[in-house]
């Protein structure tokens, strides 16, 4: 996403005014400069592994894109890809306060 236009698709803020939302960029195929952006940033993360669905959240979340990020999360565990390679990987929530 380095470099990329984005679109934030959001509906709040969270108790700290960040925004709570979903970024979409134009897939990485695309080679024009006129690409519609489909690519859910967040959702591509989860799926290689290199980020956390905050389950916490999901009830913020469509139906539809609550499941495709758990499925994309448990697929990630299941293939033992990015932070899933750990055996012990630590959320970050618990890192924060200490719990690791």
């Amino acid at each position: 996403m380095f470099g990329k236009e984005v679109d934030v698709h959001w509906h709040k803020h969270d108790r700290y005014q960040r925004i709570i939302g979903k970024v979409m960029v134009a897939d990485t195929n695309c080679r024009t400069s006129h690409c519609p952006k489909t690519l859910d940033a967040g959702l591509a993360q989860i799926t290689v592994g290199l980020a956390w669905w905050y389950q916490k959240y999901a009830k913020e979340q469509s139906p539809e894109d609550a499941g495709r990020y758990e499925f994309a999360e448990h697929e990630a565990k299941a293939k033992h890809v990015g932070l899933w390679s750990d055996p012990h990987p630590v959320p970050p929530w618990d890192w924060r306060k200490g719990e690791h």
